[in-house]
Parts: C-alpha cells; structure tokens; sequence
C-alpha cells in the first residue's frame, strides 16, 4: 500500500472497530420471554380486597423508619391472564424498594377472567386503591407523596385511575372521595380506547367492547367513564414513558396523547427511551432503568 494512503486505511480501519464495538455495547432490546422471565424479591404482605383468585395487592416497604413515597404498580399483559402481570412487576418493586420508594403491586381480574373486563377490572381498581387507603395507618407509608406506574394495559388503567373524580355518579365504576392520583408514570401505556381502538385490536387483540361494555339507553357512550381521553382534564401530571422501538404502544401513541392531555390544561410530558422496546419500558434490568427510574422519582416530587 502507498505510504500516503496507510494513515487513511488506519483510520478507516480504527473508525470500524469503534462503531462494531459501539453496537456489541448496545443492548439488544428486550423481547417478551425476557420480560416473562423477570423475578423480584417477594413481598412484605400480601392483601386480598376482593373473594376472586386475583382480587389482591401486594406492599413492599424499604428497610428504615419511613414513611416512604408510595407507588402503585399495575401490570400489563394486553388486559388477558396470557402474558405475565404481578410476577414481573416485583422485578420494579424490588428496584424501587432500594431506592426507599414502597411499592403497591395490584393484580386484577382481566378480560378472560370471570367479572373481568368492563366494569370488574376498574372496580378492582377502586377497591385496590381504598385498601391501599386503609393499610397507609398500619405501614410507614406516605399516601401525599404517590405515583401509579402501569405498563401498557396496565397504563390504560393507572391513566384511569387520575381521572375517576370525573366519573359521572350513575356509572358503575363511580367511587365517592377516591383516593387521588395526581401522578402517573404509563408506561407504554395503551390509554385513549377511544381513538386507539385499531392499535388495540392489532396489538393485543382486544374487542373494545370488552374493556368498555357495550352500550345502553343509560350508558350511551361507553367511553365516558373508561376512557382516559375524556376523563381530562383532572389536574394530574402525567410522564408517559416509551421505547424508541416499541411496536404495541410506538412513541406516537405517547405524543399524542400528552398533546390531547395539554391542550385540555393537564401536564404532561414524553419520554422516549433509546433503542428500547416495550418491555424494557419496564424492567429494572434493563439498560432504560436509569430514565424510567428518574421519570418515578420526579413524578414522586410533585404534590
């Protein structure tokens, strides 16, 4: 090789080892078995709130005194008992836990679960939440600093969640004083049934209908009190969180609803995570952890 071009080929040659060695450092986003395969440790109770199999909540409570900030995990799994939910979220609470932050794990009855669906699952919200309310006397718990933090199905309700004094006292789903949500983390969260009912249908494979009942001469509009669209605004902040590369909730779904959300006088904001998919959104495992983990403690700051 002529001499004069040696410090080109070097050059060249060095400019690929480090862009071959840049991308061996970049974790390959999480896939599905990954997420089915998180573990955490197990809890500190265990609190059953309803007579079904999956009417129950567990707490995990950092070492120390307290009270300890609060957040209240919801698990996705495309509203079905298919894909994962409680098991993997302990995987989170674990994580959190070593950050001081105390952690309410709710299961639920889900779409193929008997009572789930429209209105079993948001009343196991609703009845989750109020035994939540009345276990803040007996643990070290600090019920003004809370976050809901709900993955994909699990942000849909958590994203319900800050809205439900909005709902009309004739719905079923209505609770008087409810415990208030004026922080959510979603994540990857499938919130607007409304205007995401094809991205819901492709995704997860869900009729609407089975999360928002069917219409009746009393209930003509069946998303008036299960959509999170139209339960703002509520004056909640809400940080949706999202992998650059998800495909069942895709950064589009987050910006538009954050825009949605603002414009009816709510605070929200987005946060897209590099190179992500849909289950690094939630795993503290993952190389997303860092900002997820920030999005927690910021939302947590806020009273």
């Amino acid at each position: 090789m002529p001499r004069r071009l040696l410090p080109l080929a070097l050059a060249a040659t060095f400019a690929a080892v480090c862009a071959g060695a840049a991308i061996a450092a970049t974790p390959a986003p999480m896939k599905l078995a990954d997420y089915m395969a998180l573990k955490g440790p197990v809890p500190n109770a265990k609190f059953s709130y309803g007579s079904a199999p999956s009417q129950y909540a567990e707490l995990f409570v950092p070492g120390g005194p307290g009270p300890f900030p609060v957040a209240v995990l919801v698990h996705g799994g495309c509203w079905t008992k298919e894909f994962g939910g409680i098991t993997q979220l302990r995987n989170l609470a674990g994580a959190l836990a070593e950050r001081g932050i105390a952690s309410w794990n709710i299961e639920y009855r889900r779409v193929d679960e008997p009572g789930g669906g429209y209105p079993g699952t948001y009343q196991d919200m609703n009845a989750a939440l109020e035994m939540l309310a009345r276990q803040a006397g007996r643990y070290p718990l600090d019920l003004k600093r809370l976050v809901a933090v709900g993955h994909s199905a699990g942000g849909q309700l958590v994203q319900w969640m800050a809205g439900r004094q909005r709902i009309p006292a004739t719905s079923p789903l209505y609770l008087p004083d409810p415990l208030p949500v004026k922080n959510v983390v979603s994540l990857g969260g499938l919130a607007d049934l409304r205007r995401e009912q094809a991205l819901i249908k492709s995704s997860c494979d869900r009729e609407i209908g089975q999360l928002t009942g069917a219409p009746s001469e009393s209930r003509p509009d069946v998303f008036a009190d299960t959509n999170a669209g139209d339960l703002l605004p509520n004056g909640s902040r809400t940080i949706l969180v999202t992998g650059e590369l998800d495909k069942v909730s895709p950064p589009r779904v987050a910006h538009d609803y954050a825009r949605r959300a603002r414009a009816a006088g709510d605070a929200a904001e987005v946060v897209i995570l590099p190179g992500a998919s849909h289950y690094d959104e939630v795993a503290a495992s993952s190389h997303s952890w860092p900002l997820v983990l920030q999005a927690i403690e910021s939302a947590l700051k806020q009273r």
